[in-house]
């Protein structure tokens, strides 16, 4: 499903996108981002400051060299990847920690093609910066797998994975979802906010990320590009 020509007129931007700073929730075991000054006005004559941040902090993109040793890396993606016609799909309402089946895009089944983004809403981002975030629904490997073999390559959530992840009691380690992802060349999109915008649905959706060297993932600036015509 190629992208839609966003239409002549005036296109409003929808920031999807947490903020990354001291307070930016990372994945169990990842080194929260340090931002210090480098350089400030007073001293050097302009500002700048210094970032000491993981590959998959805040909302970003993975490569599939993220889980495959022979994975394709970020800078080998094609920037068509990380943008297309979005395609909201409505999981909330679900108990912490519930997988999500293949039955849940059933209603936007006809819309689930190449080309398609397709963003699963969990509503999980209202628990962003608190425990409970770590304990939010999952796609299924079955689902995964599923999306994959409509075309889907670009698949993003309002969650810190695909997958269940791994906080306390809870030693999760299946990726299937990452797997069947990332395995066929595609990308997540990971930690979205807002996806419940009404506007969102059918809108660009854009999230480009750093062309970073290391290859397996970097910070993105999620956004929907909304015509008002």
């Amino acid at each position: 499903m190629p992208s839609e020509p966003l239409a002549p007129g005036r296109v409003r931007v929808v920031d999807l996108s947490h903020p990354v700073g001291p307070s930016t929730q990372v994945f169990p075991g990842d080194t929260p981002p340090v931002v210090s000054p480098a350089c400030s006005l007073a001293a050097d004559g302009y500002n700048s400051v210094r970032l000491d941040l993981g590959s998959h902090t805040g909302t970003h993109a993975d490569a599939p060299y993220h889980f495959l040793e022979d994975g394709l890396r970020l800078g080998d993606l094609p920037l068509d990847r990380f943008t297309g016609t979005a395609v909201v799909v409505d999981a909330t309402g679900l108990a912490p920690r519930t997988a999500i089946g293949p039955e849940a895009f059933t209603p936007w089944e006809g819309r689930l093609a190449p080309g398609a983004v397709v963003l699963v809403r969990t509503g999980w981002d209202r628990h962003y910066g608190t425990e409970d975030y770590f304990h939010h629904p999952y796609l299924s490997g079955e689902a995964a797998r599923m999306l994959v073999e409509r075309g889907v390559r670009t698949v993003g959530l309002d969650t810190l994975s695909p997958d269940e992840t791994p906080y306390a009691e809870y030693e999760a380690d299946d990726w299937s979802a990452h797997l069947a992802i990332l395995g066929a060349g595609g990308t997540v999109i990971e930690n979205l906010r807002g996806l419940g915008t009404a506007e969102v649905q059918g809108a660009r959706f854009c999230a480009f990320p750093l062309r970073l060297e290391s290859g397996d993932g970097a910070p993105v600036r999620a956004v929907a590009l909304v015509s008002d015509e």
